[in-house]
């Protein structure tokens, strides 16, 4: 194999990829703040931090990937302004914030599930790290620290190169940090904030600056080194952490260490996932989240194939017509897939083994572009037509076509191998007949064509397509549930 080539966000450039530690990937992702539902474009962080991540174990490495979970500190405005996200929805719903926490975290997780995303090595949860958060503002607070009446804040004159991740640096850039009257300079941010008088929070702790709570980017500092120790190889995150968040991350990383060095070797940053109607905000009632489309019909690897059709650094529009596209072409590859195994079946053909030894040139060069695909910073909408031409060639040995299928798709995660086409089909939420029914008039309707009686038979299927299912004449499935869309 050759290099793996990765985009620094902090160097603003390809790079080739060395590991702090011999034969190990240490990365970590920043993930949700778990007072809603996570919408699709959420879910793109987690899609693009799991193909690093199977990168990298292809690549030969021993990956420790960590997954926060944010349940405290996190406010309303992302520019370190407004209330706490955790305290407001447990105020609005009347319910614990531990329940609004729990609940959150485990829909995240159930989304994560249906993703085929890989479980990290640890799910890192703020709340549980509040003390190492205490310790590590108290290293940090005399030199690069100070006190106001609402907190503790960083003083980010005190650390070299100042969001030198971030694209704007002046004064308007940085202006977007919470205006706050004593700050010595407009981007300082705080690391700890006090609980106003007169006020109580459900969570709040005691710390040497008075009962408050921990601020969002000091989390993920504190977490980071506890579990990865400093410096290590990766930081993720979405694009819209590179301006404030991650720089604010880096200049506590570089108090600690009293360096320069940011903490991660390398940062990587995933774009944006676009759409136009509106439906991506939490606020917008029934927005897009991975249960709206699996109750529209939707297989969610439908979705996971759509992130992988574009390049983690460009922009994605969502459209219905798009993700019906994927979901197209999913069932393309499971049925090629699904075509492979029954005739290794049928030839009694030696396993599925690795596909690494002497394989027929025809495979090998399609491992080779998939490899060089992947290995040029993460290309896998390339990787995905590479596998599309294994799944699709002739004449070849049908184990080691197999086995370089498995090869792939670990990469992928489109779960090829698993998969059948009976398990892409999705009960879309407003379907009224069950599969049961659709077995009996299915069989009426052979009966009927049988008899040759075409006009009950098309009673039948004219039913069918008014309760929202798809007759497949001649197509060993027989019959798939439509979208709903």
């Amino acid at each position: 194999m050759s290099e793996l080539k990765l985009f620094n966000s902090l160097t603003r450039q390809l790079e080739t990829f060395t590991s702090v530690h011999a034969d190990e990937a240490r990365v970590y992702t920043c993930g949700p703040t778990v007072y809603n539902y996570p919408h699709i474009g959420n879910m793109r962080a987690y899609v693009f931090a799991d193909t690093l991540g199977r990168v990298l174990s292809y690549k030969g490495y021993k990956l420790t990937h960590v997954i926060n979970i944010t349940d405290v500190g996190h406010l309303t405005d992302d520019a370190d302004a407004g209330e706490d996200k955790m305290e407001k929805m447990a105020a609005e719903k009347a319910q614990s914030i531990w329940d609004i926490a729990r609940h959150y975290t485990e829909a995240y997780w159930a989304d994560i599930k249906a993703l085929n995303i890989r479980q990290p090595a640890h799910w890192s949860i703020a709340t549980d790290y509040v003390p190492a958060m205490i310790d590590y503002a108290t290293s940090i607070a005399d030199k690069h620290c100070y006190e106001l009446e609402s907190g503790l804040y960083f003083d980010t004159s005190t650390v070299a190169h100042y969001g030198a991740l971030a694209r704007a640096k002046t004064e308007d850039g940085e202006g977007r940090i919470e205006q706050v009257d004593g700050k010595r300079n407009a981007a300082d941010f705080a690391i700890w904030r006090k609980t106003p008088k007169g006020e109580t929070r459900q969570m709040e702790w005691d710390s040497p600056w008075g009962k408050g709570a921990p601020g969002w980017h000091l989390e993920c500092s504190v977490m980071s080194e506890a579990l990865l120790g400093l410096p290590f190889d990766i930081h993720t995150g979405g694009i819209d952490h590179r301006e404030i968040h991650h720089p604010n991350e880096i200049a506590q990383n570089q108090a600690r260490c009293g360096s320069d060095h940011s903490g991660a070797r390398f940062w990587m940053h995933n774009n944006f996932l676009i759409e136009r109607s509106g439906k991506m905000s939490k606020s917008s009632g029934e927005f897009l989240r991975v249960q709206l489309l699996i109750d529209k019909g939707f297989h969610p690897l439908a979705y996971r194939l759509m992130c992988l059709q574009a390049h983690y650094r460009s922009e994605l529009e969502f459209s219905w017509e798009g993700l019906q596209a994927a979901f197209v072409r999913l069932k393309r590859m499971v049925m090629g897939v699904s075509n492979l195994k029954v005739r290794h079946a049928e030839l009694d053909s030696s396993p599925v083994t690795d596909a690494q030894g002497d394989v027929a040139p025809a495979i090998a060069a399609t491992l080779r572009d998939f490899g060089a695909a992947v290995e040029d910073d993460l290309n896998t909408a390339i990787a995905l037509t590479s596998l599309e031409t294994l799944v699709g060639l002739k004449k070849v040995d049908v184990a080691q076509q197999l086995a370089a299928i498995a090869e792939m798709d670990a990469v992928l995660g489109i779960n090829l191998m698993a998969l059948s086409r009976t398990d892409l089909r999705t009960r879309p939420k407003t379907a009224i007949i069950t599969e049961d029914e659709i077995e009996t008039a299915l069989a009426a309707r052979k009966e009927a064509r049988t008899a040759k009686d075409f006009a009950k038979s098309d009673i039948i299927r004219d039913d069918f397509i008014a309760k929202g299912v798809e007759v497949m004449d001649g197509d060993p499935l027989g019959w798939d549930w439509g979208l709903d869309i």
